[in-house]
């Protein structure tokens, strides 16, 4: 991407990040740190993994992209945009998440209606609601089941439409949570293949490191609420102390070094 494009009205340049967090910070009530001075950039089409063991502060570092925590110390912004109560509306627009159950995300009588459910919101209508909801399930391969129940598709199927439900939003950053887990291999191909042909920033939680390897580029490692590397994929996964040490393992038989890099 290339010049200035337009973003709801006002010229954006493309050197503005899809996501920037400087020196966040964050405690919860009962006084557990799980932030502290996180800095974090990701730019216009970047496709980047957030990687760490468990209590890292992985998930709080997310909750705080779409506002459902807001920072002790330090700043997030979206496509330059405050992450405030002020613009809270636009900011939980901007910033799809898909979560890791997608029965959390789909909750209407048929895919339809749960694709159109963000984008009536807003205010959509007729036409262009169901232009919108069209494009976001082709975009995912999930157009021919538009009038079916949710509950009626396997799990494979149900996560794409979680991820249309999203999309159907033209969100600035789409944010993955674990989107390999209790997939079936052709399940999984199958979303990899989708994710790496959408246009959309992407930031990617997972503990499945060649998924990792497969679609991100750049990764992040997140541990005891620091950022501890930040790097190519593929060099930080064939780093086995530094795998080790912030206790992150490769599957059996996986060698990210006999890999071509993306």
């Amino acid at each position: 991407m290339t010049g200035a494009q337009q973003v709801d009205g006002a010229d954006v340049g493309a050197a503005v990040a899809s996501l920037a967090v400087h020196q966040l910070a964050f405690a919860y009530p009962d006084g557990h740190q799980a932030l502290f001075g996180v800095d974090l950039s990701i730019n216009r089409g970047e496709r980047v993994a957030l990687l760490g063991p468990n209590g890292a502060g992985k998930t709080t570092l997310v909750l705080h992209l779409n506002g459902i925590l807001t920072a002790g110390h330090g700043t997030v912004t979206v496509a330059g945009l405050p992450v405030n109560r002020e613009n809270m509306r636009e900011i939980r627009r901007r910033v799809g998440v898909v979560f890791q159950d997608p029965d959390d995300q789909l909750f209407m009588p048929t895919v339809r209606e749960d694709v159109a459910f963000g984008p009536a919101n807003l205010g959509l209508r007729g036409d262009e609601l169901d232009a919108r909801v069209r494009h976001a399930l082709d975009q995912v391969g999930m157009l021919a089941f538009v009038d079916r129940r949710p509950h009626h598709l396997s799990y494979g199927q149900r996560r794409r439409v979680a991820v249309a439900t999203v999309l159907a939003m033209r969100p600035e950053i789409l944010v993955l949570d674990e989107p390999s887990s209790n997939l079936d291999p052709a399940s999984r191909r199958e979303l990899a293949e989708i994710l790496l042909d959408l246009e959309v920033t992407t930031l990617m939680v997972t503990h499945d490191l060649p998924y990792a390897m497969e679609l991100c580029p750049r990764s992040v490692i997140l541990d005891e609420g620091v950022i501890a590397a930040s790097g190519p994929t593929r060099e930080l996964l064939c780093d086995g102390e530094l795998l080790r040490s912030h206790r992150l393992e490769l599957p059996f038989g996986f060698d990210p070094a006999s890999l071509p890099a993306r």
